[in-house]
């Protein structure tokens, strides 16, 4: 299997986002073609590593929703509609959308009108002793305290803000992170749903392998008597029968190997798409196989830069670095403000007389020390960093793109191979049971058909898998996974 296009970037960041989530369990291809984005060529693949479990991520888990009783039966579609409600990623995200919303109410706050009431009563008696303050005359006595006296006070007080244009910039990259907010999550929709079809799309096809192995395995046990009937007949050495026996038992291997697998799946199913702990449920879409129909590189990159979330992200995190920077420059302008207040004040609230105090406060910055240079430093910084992170990205969604559908096409015309291989070696071991029936060969030739037939359904199994996760990954690179599923799964 080719990693080249995990080498290219996007996909790499979408498979260290997913790693862990699928970590144990079985990674015959699946793994290799997160990293990659699409399925790629089984004859070129190897069985890659398990990824590490340490770290893992958001979009491995989610919050359970209630149990419901019985076997739940669960499509590909209702798989993702149940991921995007309940997979703990998406729920980040959503509350990520939250705190950048409360962060531009705070800088709002600074442009805002502050109104603020306080009033007060209050009733003394000094200690002259206590502030410093002894009188000593010959022949005069004085008080040592004074009071009791009172005070009342009640006043309404508003400030606000007449020009202050670093507050009027940082309240403008606060809205425009509250965009890039709303775009990740978007992004991290379209996350899910890679994840929750990578699992799916696993667990079918390890299902299938279930399928297949007990297929293998009956043939083999038939083989398995019928050469053990001609050793016993002295027809046929006795190393056609341990022979035989030997494949037999192979297939009883592979056969608990992948029913382990499968139930080992349908947990990571469970896990990604927030099902109960013990839910019982059954995969209701086996064969998924229905034909794509021709996208141009030309219209597939003009969708994807419409409307991938994460390209829409990082251009707001650009407008939003290029206010951060005009409010470090603000830092040198002079800013003005209003203050005012009214109310009523007195010796005593039947007393209190009419009270208020306007002003209007003009600061000018002369010497701070260079912390606005600094600010400037580190907001030029940040802008060059989104630029950069910007082109580097709309580079890698050509790149995605085309690669996604180079794998799609080579990933379908696999799938035609698989089939026809399997009809070719299916007819090879009929053929081979005939003549070790005929007692023209030995079972040598019978156990290698057997290995070409399970090796010819194996290739279809992952050729198909490849096929359809390419589909869902030209989605996820196209930036409409959701919409995507729905149109190239029609009627699953």
């Amino acid at each position: 299997m080719s990693w080249r296009s995990f080498n290219d970037g996007r996909y790499r960041d979408d498979y260290m986002r997913l790693r862990c989530s699928f970590g144990p369990s079985r990674v015959f291809l699946a793994a290799a073609v997160l990293c990659a984005g699409t399925a790629i060529s089984v004859a070129q693949s190897a069985p890659p590593s398990p990824p590490s479990t340490q770290g893992a991520s958001p979009f491995a888990g989610s919050v359970a929703a209630q149990p419901v009783p019985g076997v739940v039966t669960i499509s590909l579609q209702g798989a993702i509609d149940l991921g995007l409600k309940q997979n703990l990623g998406v729920l980040l995200s959503n509350a990520d959308i939250r705190s950048a919303r409360g962060q531009r109410w705070e800088q709002l706050s600074a442009l805002l009108p502050h109104v603020t009431a306080a009033p007060y009563v209050d009733a003394s008696k000094a200690n002259l002793s206590e502030v410093g303050i002894s009188l000593k005359v010959p022949g005069l006595t004085f008080p040592t305290s004074v009071g009791p006296f009172s005070y009342f006070d009640a006043r309404l007080s508003v400030t606000q803000s007449l020009f202050d244009w670093k507050s009027i910039n940082n309240a403008r990259a606060a809205g425009q992170n509250v965009k890039a907010a709303e775009y990740t999550y978007r992004d991290a929709r379209d996350l899910v749903v890679l994840a929750v079809g990578y699992t799916y799309l696993q667990a079918v096809a390890d299902e299938a392998r279930i399928e297949t192995a007990e297929a293998q395995l009956k043939t083999a046990q038939a083989i398995y008597g019928q050469a053990s009937d001609q050793v016993n007949a002295g027809t046929s050495p006795a190393i056609d029968g341990l022979r035989a026996k030997v494949e037999m038992q192979t297939r009883q291997q592979q056969l608990i190997q992948a029913r382990n697998d499968f139930a080992i799946q349908k947990l990571t199913v469970a896990r990604v798409i927030g099902l109960a702990p013990g839910q019982e449920f059954e995969l209701t879409d086996k064969a998924l196989y229905q034909q794509f129909e021709g996208l141009t590189v030309d219209e597939a990159l003009r969708r994807a830069y419409a409307s991938r979330s994460d390209y829409q992200a990082a251009t707001a995190e650009v407008r939003a670095s290029e206010f951060s920077r005009k409010a470090a420059v603000a830092g040198y302008f002079p800013s003005l403000s209003f203050n005012s207040d009214y109310g009523a004040a007195g010796s005593h609230p039947s007393t209190a007389t009419e009270v208020f105090d306007v002003r209007g406060t003009l600061s000018i910055p002369i010497f701070q020390g260079g912390s606005v240079h600094g600010d400037v430093l580190q907001a030029d910084a940040r802008l060059t960093q989104s630029r950069e992170r910007l082109a580097n990205l709309r580079g890698q969604i050509d790149s995605d793109v085309r690669t996604a559908l180079l794998n799609l096409q080579s990933s379908n015309e696999l799938v035609e191979v698989a089939r026809s291989n399997i009809e070719l070696a299916e007819a090879t071991l009929a053929q081979s049971r005939d003549r070790f029936s005929a007692g023209v060969t030995d079972t040598v030739e019978v156990v290698q058909s057997q290995q070409a037939v399970a090796s010819a359904h194996e290739q279809y199994i992952t050729s198909l898998y490849n096929y359809n996760y390419a589909k869902i990954s030209l989605a996820r690179v196209l930036g409409t996974a959701e919409e995507g599923v729905k149109e190239y799964f029609k009627g699953k």
